[in-house]
């Protein structure tokens, strides 16, 4: 008989413990979620602080110019594949991308290869190195900063091309003809 009572025992827990795991996994997943949601509103929080914190520094501004110095109208975006063509189209090296950036060669090779990603600052410089042209970008890698600055302003765009004077042209031959005119 006592073999009985254990097994009866054991299957009364069994069940016990399937009926709680039934009950309880909807309240983890709940759980879960909400604990996501607060990680969210914290990560929020401090945004927010640090941007008051900011303010508070530069004081003295108020009304539309501290929040549009505050909050920027459009972000820089980055994509690898157009920082390459960038420094292709420049006709840089990464070590030379680099040094106008004021990074290492490394850097620039893990944002291309997506295994990082710039700072905000460098995200600027690629900005203003978008506006530049093979020239100023050269002069700025010779000289310096100051040096492209005078010298070199944004590229300029090239000027229409006049359209080509229609070539006087001759009646085309057919192969035939051109065979025949070559034997006679």
């Amino acid at each position: 008989m006592p073999n009985i009572a254990t097994a009866f025992r054991d299957e009364i827990s069994r069940l016990c413990r399937k009926e709680m795991r039934k009950h309880l996994e909807p309240l983890r997943k709940a759980s879960a979620a909400y604990r996501k949601e607060i990680a969210a509103l914290k990560r929020k929080l401090q945004e927010s602080e640090r941007r008051v914190g900011a303010l508070a520094k530069r004081g003295g501004k108020t009304g539309k110019e501290e929040t549009a110095e505050a909050l920027p109208d459009k972000q820089t975006r980055f994509v690898p594949k157009g920082l390459k063509s960038l420094r292709i189209r420049l006709g840089l090296s990464a070590a030379e991308l680099a040094s106008l950036l004021g990074v290492t060669g490394q850097s620039v090779y893990n944002w291309e290869q997506k295994k990082s990603t710039p700072r905000a600052a460098q995200l600027s410089q690629l900005a203003e190195l978008r506006k530049l042209g093979k020239k100023a970008v050269r002069a700025r890698l010779e000289g310096g900063a100051e040096a492209a600055t005078d010298e070199a302003a944004p590229k300029r765009s090239r000027k229409p091309r006049k359209p080509a004077e229609p070539k006087a042209s001759r009646p085309r031959r057919s192969r035939k003809a051109a065979e025949a005119a070559v034997e006679a």
